[in-house]
């Protein structure tokens, strides 16, 4: 099966995605698409990370990068990464909300996704793998103590730097809702799951954040959480 350059002709629908029910990952990928509408468009193909599912020879098939989430549409092309993704779905009806409609959206947004990811999330997840138990041994082949805990200090650092970008503006990239700031709520929930705790300080932070939980999406995406893990 093809894993780039997606034909133009490509039917859109159905749609896949191998992921985690409550992956801080995959909630990027399902928040936009509850944005987009699309939820009941896409049939969901449990990949359990706690049994290192995906690091199996027959995921890494399916991405070399053995990382969730993944998106396959119905002619078998496949896209990995979340902001990959997240385009692809915000361009699929011709009116993009999540990634910008003008040059300068476009590129202010990716540059705070961008940011959003080295600074916090993925920070998140390095302390996450390094510095705790992570996914356990089976799967954590190789840990660094220290250096988890050196990006959970980044990690907090990233906090503050976005209550700073947060006491000015509404969101975190434009004047509406956008990919950047489903990347940040990312963090946000890995953080969260960690025991990660957002400085006092961070006031501007914790509000955006408290009015993010209210967006239809949010709602949407943790009453899919509250369900579990799948049977089956």
């Amino acid at each position: 099966m093809n894993t780039a350059n997606c034909p133009t002709d490509a039917a859109p629908l159905p749609m896949k995605i191998y992921d985690w029910y409550n992956g801080p990952y995959p909630a990027r990928v399902r928040i936009a698409l509850a944005e987009k509408g699309l939820l009941a468009k896409v049939d969901f193909v449990s990949i359990n990370l706690w049994k290192g599912e995906h690091k199996a020879p027959e995921f890494l098939e399916i991405n070399y990068s053995g990382t969730l989430p993944v998106l396959e549409l119905k002619d078998g092309t496949r896209i990995a990464e979340c902001t990959a993704i997240t385009q692809y779905l915000d361009d699929l009806d011709g009116s993009p909300t999540l990634t910008g409609s003008t040059a300068v959206e476009k590129g202010l947004i990716h540059m705070m996704t961008k940011r959003a990811e080295i600074e916090f999330l993925d920070a998140v997840s390095m302390y996450f793998h390094h510095a705790t138990p992570g996914l356990g041994s089976h799967v954590e082949i190789y840990q660094n103590r220290e250096w988890g805990l050196h990006m959970r200090d980044k990690a907090v650092r990233g906090m503050r730097y976005f209550n700073e970008v947060l006491k000015s503006q509404p969101f975190v990239a434009s004047p509406s809702f956008s990919m950047a700031d489903i990347t940040v709520i990312g963090g946000m929930i890995f953080s969260a799951l960690l025991g990660l705790a957002v400085p006092d300080d961070c006031q501007a932070l914790r509000e955006w954040y408290a009015r993010m939980q209210q967006r239809p999406s949010l709602v949407a995406w943790a009453a899919m959480v509250e369900k579990g893990a799948p049977t089956s």
